[in-house]
């Protein structure tokens, strides 16, 4: 269905493999591997050491682990994220705390 979005709220805490066809927020831990064909945001009150395979990222919270997007990865100015990045499009707000490599383009 469109629209379809789950939220794994701040008491929620996941060790292992999460994937899905739906939009993902992330408010509470998780550890492992995340797999979102849709969006996946990592809420304020996230906290995700994972690697992430995603279509869209956006990380408010912490993320340790490297991403790769299909479309385009977004760190705002409240995230912070250690890993490396591969999307074809990254954004990394003003005040944004990040530590690792990006790669874009071309495959």
């Amino acid at each position: 269905m469109e629209g379809e979005k789950t939220v794994l709220g701040p008491t929620v805490e996941i060790e292992g493999e999460i994937e899905g066809e739906e939009d993902l927020v992330i408010q509470g831990r998780i550890q492992g591997k995340i797999v979102s064909r849709k969006d996946l945001t990592v809420d304020g009150s996230g906290k995700v050491e994972a690697s992430v395979t995603t279509k869209n990222l956006a990380v408010s919270g912490m993320l340790v682990g490297n991403v790769t997007a299909s479309e385009r990865v977004e760190v705002r100015k409240e995230g912070k994220m250690i890993g490396d990045i591969k999307a074809p499009r990254v954004i990394i707000a003003d005040g944004a705390k990040f530590k690792g490599n990006i790669e874009m383009g071309v495959d």
